[in-house]
């Protein structure tokens, strides 16, 4: 039978570990991150693919650092047919890219070569996407630079937000794996090289990229939000303090007014101009040092003293 390594850190991992599982496989390993301190409290956590491997009693790993020669060697000592691997999060080394023998292939949520990186689905939705996908692979130690094996198209909606079109992702990262490793096993995959002119990345997000810009469109900004929801959240300021904006939608306007100033305050919700006449009504945000809430729950508390003619973003 042939013995797979399984290599994946977060949720969107799991499902296509579970499927690898529930199809028989023999999965002699799985190779995750290291425990993490989560939430105020620094609680550590397992990550979920290690979860999941110990329910099915399969050996876990989880260096800080799989470069490392010790680590390299306890991946090889595991003898693996086939490395597969989802969101892992670390360049695998050329002696365990080139052990296996049918190869390290990656299960990644995108159209590649559009959007390699960590944050595929974040980007995806923030620039206004119709549609995206999964890509199947070869790894190299090159980011998301491999020949690719199999893709599918996934249709990004207009409520899609990062949340909804990961679930979505991870259940097409899954069937396509299904459906790539048997031909794959018996020779009959053909690779096909990525177009290096077509290439772009998604990158991690850091801080500064979730304040809300309002001189952007109401579309961009629309898409910044879905694009950052449910983690890490979008923001904005209000009198110097974060707003954290969890949702919004979108209102046509023939408002002419400097974007980031509010144009009204509604019974549920917060309309604010932006760069063009599509205004956005926040609709579940979170105040500074305060649990998330609708935004009627905060007009009629902790933000009773909003009003139109005040300003975000300053």
């Amino acid at each position: 039978m042939t013995k797979i390594v399984f290599m994946g850190t977060p949720d969107f991992s799991v499902p296509v570990l579970r499927r690898l599982i529930d199809e028989g496989y023999d999965v002699v390993g799985v190779v995750t991150q290291p425990d993490r301190p989560v939430g105020r409290k620094r609680v550590l956590t397992p990550p979920p693919v290690k979860v999941e491997a110990l329910k099915h009693n399969i050996p876990v790993l989880q260096p800080e650092k799989i470069r490392l020669p010790e680590e390299t060697e306890k991946v090889l000592a595991l003898k693996p047919d086939l490395i597969v691997t989802a969101a892992f999060g670390q360049i695998l080394p050329t002696d365990i890219l080139e052990a296996p023998k049918f190869g390290c292939i990656n299960v990644h949520a995108s159209l590649l070569p559009e959007l390699r990186g960590g944050a595929p689905i974040h980007y995806s939705i923030i620039q206004g996407k119709s549609e995206t996908g999964v890509t199947i692979m070869y790894m190299v130690e090159k980011l998301d630079a491999g020949d690719m094996l199999a893709k599918v198209v996934v249709p990004i909606e207009e409520k899609d937000h990062v949340g909804t079109l990961h679930d979505k992702l991870s259940i097409a990262g899954a069937n396509l794996l299904s459906e790539t490793i048997p031909p794959l096993l018996k020779g009959e995959m053909n690779a096909v090289k990525q177009d290096e002119s077509k290439v772009s990345f998604a990158k991690n997000i850091k801080r500064e990229e979730e304040q809300i810009n309002w001189s952007k469109t109401g579309e961009e900004i629309y898409n910044h939000v879905r694009g950052l929801h449910p983690w890490p959240v979008a923001y904005t300021t209000l009198n110097g303090e974060v707003l954290k904006v969890w949702w919004g939608e979108k209102v046509n306007t023939n408002q002419n007014l400097t974007p980031g100033e509010i144009i009204d305050v509604l019974n549920d919700g917060i309309l604010v101009a932006t760069g063009n006449h599509t205004a956005i009504k926040i609709t579940d945000l979170q105040p500074a040092g305060k649990k998330r809430m609708e935004a009627k729950q905060y007009i009629n508390g902790a933000g009773s003293f909003i009003e139109r003619g005040m300003k975000l973003g300053e």
